[in-house]
């Protein structure tokens, strides 16, 4: 029997490798957007997740039009309905052809799926995927395990933690 709570299942990312995969992401996409030579026009974010791999991405890809969409989909760290709070600029999205739509993450898929509806024609890239969501996205670096729970720099503070077994 596993007495591990979900979380304990961890994957740690640091503030190299978050860059590191992202660029790699930013390599991956590059050339492969659908305007002449492969560009792409614009990088929304799916905040907040999406913010640090989209600024990577916008500056490897030289694009300069970057905006963002808020979806909440958490609540107290439970997954509830995917709600759009913000929506990034309507004229410069269309059906989102030619935009890359970028998170952090795609877990269980809701928040990609709320977005892919509102721009059909978009891109959607993740540096990490959970297989539950790996059908909403069309690029991604690395797979995970659905039961990982993956810990970004930016939810982490340096501190003293309990080993495993206790002390």
């Amino acid at each position: 029997m596993n007495d591990r709570l979900p979380h304990e299942k961890g994957f740690h990312i640091s503030w190299d490798q978050i860059h590191r995969d992202s660029r790699a992401l930013a390599w991956r996409l590059d050339k492969h957007g659908p305007l002449p030579g492969g560009e792409w026009k614009s990088v929304v974010a799916i905040t907040r997740g999406g913010m640090v791999p989209a600024c990577i991405i916008a500056r490897e890809l030289n694009l300069r039009v970057v905006d963002t969409i808020s979806v909440k989909s958490y609540d107290h760290q439970a997954q509830a309905d995917a709600v759009v709070l913000k929506a990034p600029d309507a004229g410069m999205m269309g059906d989102g052809q030619g935009v890359l739509i970028i998170d952090d993450l795609v877990d269980s898929g809701k928040t990609l799926e709320v977005v892919r509806r509102l721009y059909p024609k978009a891109h959607f890239a993740t540096v990490y995927a959970k297989p539950k969501g790996r059908p909403m996205v069309d690029t991604f670096i690395t797979e995970v395990s659905q039961d990982t729970w993956i810990f970004f720099p930016w939810d982490m503070a340096l501190q003293y933690v309990e080993p495993y077994r206790g002390v």
